[in-house]
């Protein structure tokens, strides 16, 4: 067992916040051992919460069309959420629940040393982007130390307001070579062969 798996066994057991007892399955996580590209969403939904497994509602399947859009899949990368239950009626999640969370994402992050974090959403790009509006900075690394951090609207956006449709899309077209830049030659390992984690 990796560590990740291990970590996703010990999220199925928590119990730190309220969310625990509305649940129906844990959301840790899905994707490549060795992902170099990491994917940090908001809260699970209602298919989410069935499943065990993130973005796998309508807003999931977006973002499988923006990840071909680039040439890439989910297997390559890794893609969870900064918390690991769904909120009641999908509500957005409360400060106490984020932080209850927190640890699980600081340890995901810690085991995976993705190269590039793409933030979906205000709340995950809030860990890295504070007080500052997503409309203003969407598309724009930053590097921090040796990862490279991109802010985007999240999927569910397009979804429910078209209008950010194409903001999305462009911003998605960057990663590519924003991820070339952020891991060095010889580290870069697209993820075909790697180990595939089902967190659930």
């Amino acid at each position: 067992m990796t560590e990740l798996e291990r970590l996703a066994a010990e999220i199925a057991q928590c119990q730190k916040c309220q969310l625990a007892r509305g649940r129906i399955k844990t959301v840790p996580g899905y994707g490549a051992a060795d992902a170099r590209l990491l994917f940090i969403g908001e809260a699970p939904g209602f298919h989410e919460d069935r499943q065990g497994l993130p973005f796998v509602g309508p807003d999931g399947q977006f973002l499988d069309e923006l990840l071909r859009s680039i040439g890439m899949s989910r297997e390559q990368v890794f893609i969870c959420n900064v918390v690991k239950c769904r909120p009641p009626n999908n509500r957005d999640p409360l400060p106490s629940e984020l932080e209850a969370c927190r640890s699980y994402l600081d340890r995901q992050i810690e085991f995976l040393r993705p190269r590039m974090i793409v933030t979906l959403g205000r709340y995950s790009m809030a860990r890295y982007f504070p007080n500052v509006p997503i409309s203003h900075i969407h598309g724009r690394a930053k590097k921090i130390g040796e990862t490279l951090y991109l802010p985007l609207f999240h999927p569910a956006a397009a979804l429910h307001q078209p209008r950010y449709r194409s903001a999305i899309e462009q911003d998605f077209l960057k990663i590519p070579d924003l991820l070339k830049q952020a891991v060095p030659a010889e580290e870069d390992h697209p993820g075909e062969q790697a180990e595939q984690l089902n967190l659930f």
